[in-house]
């Protein structure tokens, strides 16, 4: 007897949730963590913690406190904990977004700094990926700052997000150990779940890798670094661009504040110029840049 099409879908749509589930529990076995739900008030009290000693902030004032993630738990928002026994070594808190669809929009995840390294970062997002798919929700969302290479490699490319918008000091002057003396610039992405190059690449093989986009080998430079350390922008029309980002923003901004600051601006000229252009931020490449190509080649 033949499948109906509302069955074959049914049943295409029963193997992905099974696969996120799969992937999710291969990711934290890996990372050697437990990741769960947080509800009541001692483990939400640690994330707050959590959260205050990777933004470096006073403990009494955290990126997010307590009560707020408790609000956000109860009503049936993803707050997640990773554990290694009792311990908590990261946290993940996302709501519900509608702005253009149902999604769900991670607000913010940290990882102790002496649990970094072990990929308890992606066993989080893989949980969280399949908490959304068990809810029906297809799509995550979040902000990262593009200056960051290493961030900007694990969300284009391990976990297969896409840029959809630049958006300029987004959230202000920022007061955290992290952000605060700089502009809050940041690109806003969305994770199609159960799309077919996701769904490949967090499939729970490990070594699986994303190959590099052909375009990658043509594309002229964009933006560079020049013999001074500096940016140095190269105007061009290139069917495919290449914009550099520096190895470690991070050391920049404390041995020379005003050289991350040309950084930010350059960086932020060349993708709101590309975008507006009609380039589209494709991938980050192996050699630390940003792929652009434009979205309707002529």
């Amino acid at each position: 007897m033949a499948t109906s099409p509302s069955a074959a879908l049914t049943g295409a749509a029963s193997d992905a949730r099974y696969r996120a589930a799969a992937a999710a529990a291969a990711a934290q076995d890996r990372a050697g963590v437990d990741v769960r739900e947080l509800t009541g008030l001692p483990a939400l009290t640690s994330a707050a913690r959590l959260f205050a000693d990777v933004w470096n902030t006073v403990p009494d004032r955290p990126p997010l406190n307590s009560d707020l993630m408790r609000a956000l738990a109860h009503a049936g928002n993803y707050v997640a904990g990773a554990f290694e026994g009792e311990e908590l070594l990261g946290a993940s808190v996302g709501f519900l977004g509608l702005r253009d669809r149902p999604t769900l929009h991670s607000h913010i995840s940290g990882v102790r700094a002496g649990a970094q390294g072990r990929s308890i970062g992606f066993a989080l997002k893989l949980h969280q990926r399949d908490w959304a798919v068990r809810r029906g929700i297809e799509s995550v969302t979040w902000t990262f700052d593009p200056l960051v290479r290493r961030n900007a490699h694990f969300n284009l490319v391990k976990l297969g997000a896409r840029a959809t918008e630049y958006l300029t000091d987004f959230y202000g002057d920022m007061t955290d150990g992290i952000n605060a003396g700089q502009y809050s610039d940041r690109l806003h992405l969305t994770w199609p779940l159960l799309a077919p190059h996701v769904v490949e690449r967090l499939d729970g093989v490990p070594s699986r890798r994303p190959v590099e986009p052909d375009a990658a080998a043509r594309a002229e430079p964009r933006l560079a670094q020049g013999a001074d350390g500096g940016p140095e922008p190269h105007p061009t029309g290139a069917q495919a661009q290449l914009v550099w980002i520096p190895p470690d923003i991070e050391a920049v901004r404390r041995e020379d504040p005003a050289r991350a600051t040309e950084w930010r601006l350059a960086l932020r000229t060349a993708l709101t110029g590309a975008l507006a252009e009609g380039y589209a931020i494709r991938t980050c490449t192996r050699s630390g840049h940003y792929l652009l190509t434009r979205r309707n080649p002529s």
